[in-house]
């Protein structure tokens, strides 16, 4: 894996994220999912949640789960600083505590190692504040946005600060879905305004450090990559299928910047054939591969529950497969 990102002639294309069940998916195959366990997984994952509201003991009663597109978790910024004081301490975080023993072992087995959360400078203040109000918020409560978003790099780089220095990671992976199926969900101007400086303190925080950024966007976040590229992200997922294109993106950005190119999920997989599966991973490489490296494959998302097995055996095998013989013609 790091051979990959750092352009280095990896042996063969790297998995990661590769099997990514979705909701219900081990629920619905139960043992049948052994089967996968032949197939390799390059990265090891350690997950912490950085912000939990139901954990937070606010003044006033919050939905469990969040606001996503309903209830506000801060319903009236008048609540904002109340929110802020009750961040978590990440020095005295315990969650770092718990993931010693996981890095450790990690480490003796020479493994690269994430350290993870879900959502961002997007996603999470969409989680607090529900979409609708987020995107309005933009316009009429800029100065509360911006200090949302102050206190929650704070918070992230207080994390990035205290992990880089015990658990010691290669990389740090994040979220923002940024896109949706024909564009970013923010005008370049307002990216530019309300993102940006908050993604460039977080990357200077992991160059420092000298960890990789790995950050997931679902949706056409074409226009947007030079300004992740600017902030410092080095491993992009998921290239989405039918909203980004494979040759344009590759060509364009593809010496600047890794991709972790996402298998389809959404038609692909549950309702392609095996053949037109190996075929779609075959064409990923050749677009995506470069001599020295650059590329990696996973999931697109969480594959379905309708998802035939033998597509996903197909996929798996396959970019073990042809990736290594794509990479044996560099040599």
């Amino acid at each position: 894996m790091k051979r990959a990102i750092e352009r280095n002639c990896p042996p063969r294309i790297p998995l990661a994220l590769a099997k990514f069940w979705g909701e219900g998916f081990v629920k619905s195959h139960g043992k049948q999912l052994n089967a996968f366990d032949r197939y390799p997984d390059d990265v090891e994952m350690l997950w912490i949640q950085p912000l939990d509201v139901d954990k937070m003991n606010l003044s006033w009663p919050v939905r469990k789960g969040g606001a996503r597109d309903s209830a506000s978790v801060i319903r009236d910024w008048s609540q904002l600083d109340e929110f802020i004081d009750k961040f978590p301490d990440p020095e005295t975080d315990r969650q770092i505590d718990a993931l010693m023993q996981q890095a450790g072992k990690a480490q003796q087995q020479d493994r690269y190692t994430l350290f993870c959360w879900w959502r961002f400078f997007f996603e999470r203040p969409w989680a607090l504040r529900g979409m609708e109000n987020l995107l309005t918020d933009y316009y009429l409560y800029p100065r509360q946005v911006h200090k949302l978003h102050d206190a929650l790099c704070n918070l992230y780089c207080g994390y990035i600060e205290r992990v880089a220095k015990t658990l010691k990671p290669d990389a740090f992976f994040t979220s923002d879905d940024l896109g949706h199926q024909s564009q970013p969900m923010l005008s370049h101007d307002l990216f530019e305004e309300f993102l940006y400086p908050y993604y460039r303190r977080v990357g200077e925080v992991l160059q420092r450090h000298g960890l990789h950024w790995w950050l997931h966007s679902c949706g056409n976040n074409t226009p947007l990559l030079p300004d992740l590229i600017r902030a410092g992200v080095d491993v992009f997922h998921p290239v989405q299928k039918h909203t980004m294109d494979y040759e344009f993106v590759a060509r364009e950005f593809g010496r600047d910047i890794v991709f972790l190119v996402g298998i389809d999920v959404q038609n692909l997989l549950p309702s392609g054939s095996p053949q037109q599966v190996r075929e779609e991973v075959e064409r990923i490489i050749d677009i995506f591969d470069a001599p020295d490296g650059g590329c990696c494959i996973g999931a697109g998302n969480g594959i379905l529950p309708d998802t035939p097995l033998e597509n996903i055996h197909a996929y798996l095998q396959h970019v073990l497969d042809y990736g290594s013989d794509h990479r044996k013609r560099f040599k």
